[in-house]
């Protein structure tokens, strides 16, 4: 694996479940999901989870329907035009909760590891007892810590993969960046939040891989 000089991650600390319900509330996330706005106070009441995130479950609300919630210099997120199947991407190797919403423990996002791949860094964080976040889950974080995705220091969510018709994971892994308004993303879209894809075996200097101790109802 790739030798790395950078240290640990450090985002500041996520707000308090109460606080994270009422932003998922204000974005209207809860009409998304089906799910009135008494029932994430309650969750989020409810649950123990000081410095863990509220997530919602990935059928509820899906990427394509989270990213352009996220913001960044008031430019809105996006994903990107080579990835109309992002809905697709669903867990891989990762037990979620039976539950609408859940919480997920310990974030952290891998600037350690930094310039690995994807096929480097997932057996290493097994390793540590950790799981990759998935797509759904970056998201939730960057809605609720924008400042979780800094240029030169964004993520990839390697817990979502695409299974194709014949079985094969899909070689497309996603992560979350800021866009250089480059390309199709067009100059409109420079610094804004951007969903989109890298190989599985490629490395990438700007991209840790972000991971959870856990995951509960």
């Amino acid at each position: 694996m790739p030798d790395t000089t950078t240290g640990p991650s450090t985002v500041p600390a996520l707000p308090p479940l109460s606080a994270q319900a009422e932003r998922l509330i204000e974005l209207g996330v809860h009409e998304i999901a089906g799910l009135s706005a008494d029932e994430i106070r309650t969750f989020a009441a409810e649950t123990d989870g000081e410095g863990a995130l509220l997530a919602v479950h990935p059928d509820r609300a899906p990427a394509s329907v989270l990213a352009p919630l996220l913001r960044r210099d008031g430019k809105p997120g996006f994903v990107v035009v080579d990835m109309p199947d992002v809905d697709e991407f669903t867990p891989s190797a990762v037990d979620l909760p039976d539950a609408p919403l859940y919480v997920v423990t310990g974030v952290d996002r891998g600037d350690h590891m930094a310039n690995w791949s994807p096929d480097e860094a997932l057996p290493a964080l097994t390793k540590e007892d950790r799981t990759p976040l998935l797509l759904t889950e970056g998201i939730h974080w960057v809605l609720q810590q924008p400042d979780a995705l800094e240029r030169n220091r964004c993520f990839m969510t390697i817990g979502s993969r695409l299974r194709k018709p014949d079985g094969s994971l899909d070689a497309r892994t996603p992560a979350i960046w800021i866009s250089n308004g480059t390309g199709r993303d067009g100059r409109e879209r420079r610094n804004a939040p951007k969903v989109g894809w890298c190989w599985w075996n490629n490395r990438h200097t700007w991209l840790g891989f972000a991971s959870t101790t856990g995951r509960r109802h």
